[in-house]
């Protein structure tokens, strides 16, 4: 399957997720959903949040232009949330899931699609 598919099918298909973008941890977009870009500055700053959780508590995550104050961070997941819309971004061992939802989607219905598809990625060696 392609990453793209991954995108379209997984992630935006599962009608949980709004906006969706695969990244390589050593940079660049593997695959996003249309017209949802992150800029290299974003990209640099989502993957390095991962090694430095409390600034990442402290100052958010911007995405697409969007600041998200963060809910909660770890070395594999960080929780965003801005007015009742969200992000959900996932590690895996190659690359970072990176999604957003919108009312009246939850975060939990969100949280299951993405962190599913991360175990599963991880368990084939991505």
């Amino acid at each position: 399957m392609s990453w793209q598919a991954y995108v379209d099918t997984n992630l935006v298909g599962s009608g949980k997720v709004t906006k969706a973008a695969i990244l390589g941890q050593a940079g660049g977009v593997w695959a996003a959903s249309p017209g949802y870009n992150l800029s290299p500055e974003e990209q640099s700053a989502i993957v390095k949040a991962f090694s430095n959780p409390e600034a990442t508590q402290a100052s958010g995550v911007r995405l697409a232009g969007q600041k998200f104050f963060t809910l909660q961070v770890n070395d594999r997941s960080i929780y965003g949330k801005k007015g009742a819309d969200g992000c959900v971004i996932v590690k895996t061992k190659q690359a970072v899931l990176v999604t957003e939802y919108a009312a009246p989607i939850q975060a939990g219905e969100a949280t299951t699609v993405v962190e599913g598809l991360a175990d599963y990625l991880i368990g084939v060696g991505y």
